[in-house]
């Protein structure tokens, strides 16, 4: 599955996956009670950003609602809340991220700890793979945000479940993170014995069907939890050097969060982001914006949840990716 390596100047087709977070299962503390304390997207809200030329929906939960006990069978009602919001947007023809939103932990405990043993990993991924394995249009994310773990220690869980995931099924991409937070800016840092850029080459499928997922924010600290986008440029020249090292390595990404505040430059900061990402389209599969959802509150910095005057301001930075054709070559890896 040879992938076009054209990359111009300016791109007049965009990358393949458009994607937006859409938030609210993984909110709450635990168990909490659904309505109230988290809530999967609705109807509408799926809808909404169909309509918009989001093609994709990053979809966070938390292991532990879906999974109470380790090592056992999943909650009936929170999986079956999960197959139910997969299958309105598969209809939609949105393709869907997995995404347990837990940062490499279980009820505070990190996986490969005494308490959360890789192997507890291995069966939840294989577990989630049994549920949606038969659909390709399902990826994937294995872990939202790993972080204060070793790169190996995360690899050793990564690899423990890919091998999982492959031996119920090969034809879901997944979509794997580095450690500290899977930022692009720090891919190359050493933040906690060995950088990502090394260790995670060493990333094994059987399938040969991975791709990595990076995260960037564009504030002070690189966060998205400042209202300011005072390192925009240095966050968006991340995104050449991974492309770069992608290419180098024969590799695939993806940015499964990026988000901005109302403010104009913020806003074109996104535009910036999505351009970059679609510039180098041969190495990136495309983008998903954090966030949206019905449980976000209205002054909540990056949220562009509609309101009832309508679009959010940030929309106007994401306009131009989402109407970008869809180039053939770009998306061909999505079609194994």
């Amino acid at each position: 599955m040879a992938l076009s390596l054209a990359s111009s100047a300016v791109a007049a087709d965009g990358a393949c996956l458009r994607g937006i977070n859409l938030a609210g299962a993984e909110f709450g503390t635990l168990p909490g009670k659904y309505g109230e304390s988290h809530l999967y997207p609705s109807d509408r809200t799926i809808t909404y950003f169909a309509e918009k030329g989001f093609n994709t929906v990053r979809l966070p939960f938390l292991w532990e609602r879906l999974q109470p006990k380790l090592l056992q069978p999943f909650a009936k009602e929170e999986a079956g809340l999960l197959v139910e919001t997969v299958r309105k947007m598969r209809v939609l023809g949105l393709k869907v991220v997995l995404d347990p939103h837990n940062y490499a932990r279980y009820n505070g405990k990190l996986i490969g700890s005494a308490a959360v043993p890789v192997a507890a990993f291995e069966d939840f991924w294989k577990r989630l793979a049994e549920q949606f394995g038969e659909d390709p249009g399902v990826m994937f994310g294995l872990m939202n945000e790993p972080h204060d773990m070793s790169a190996a220690d995360w690899l050793k869980a990564a690899n423990a479940a890919i091998a999982s995931i492959r031996r119920v099924s090969g034809q879901n991409l997944i979509l794997v993170p580095g450690t500290a937070w899977t930022g692009a800016h720090s891919w190359f840092d050493d933040w906690y014995g060995g950088a990502n850029a090394a260790t995670m080459l060493s990333v094994k499928d059987p399938a040969n069907y991975v791709a990595f997922e990076f995260h960037q924010y564009f504030d002070e600290d690189f966060s998205g939890k400042k209202d300011s986008c005072s390192r925009a440029a240095e966050a968006i020249a991340s995104v050449a050097k991974l492309s770069a090292w992608l290419r180098q390595n024969g590799r695939q990404g993806f940015m499964g969060e990026f988000g901005v505040t109302r403010e104009p430059a913020c806003i074109d900061a996104a535009a910036e982001m999505t351009a970059a990402i679609d510039r180098d389209r041969d190495v990136w599969l495309g983008w998903a914006y954090w966030a949206a959802g019905d449980f976000w509150p209205e002054d909540e910095a990056l949220n562009i949840q509609p309101t009832k005057k309508g679009d959010r301001p940030q929309l106007a930075g994401l306009r131009a990716a989402l109407d970008r054709p869809l180039d053939p070559a770009a998306c061909r890896f999505l079609q194994k």
